[in-house]
């Protein structure tokens, strides 16, 4: 599960829906994204990541 981009999404009051029309997803793809149940290429992390102004780690690096 990627709590940390459900989190960095509601911090700017943004939907899944809203999200994917900003990056060119689906707003099933950001759902799965979230659930963790989809990898997404690096091109859309870095869509997400900039949409956000999130870094890839901020969103992305898994801790141990």
């Amino acid at each position: 599960m990627n709590l940390k981009l459900k989190m960095a999404r509601m911090e700017r009051n943004i939907t899944q829906q809203q999200l994917a029309q900003k990056v060119g997803a689906s707003r099933q793809t950001i759902g799965l994204i979230e659930k963790g149940e989809f990898n997404p290429s690096l091109n859309l992390c870095i869509a997400i990541a900039k949409t956000l102004e999130k870094t890839l780690d901020d969103l992305f690096w898994e801790d141990d």
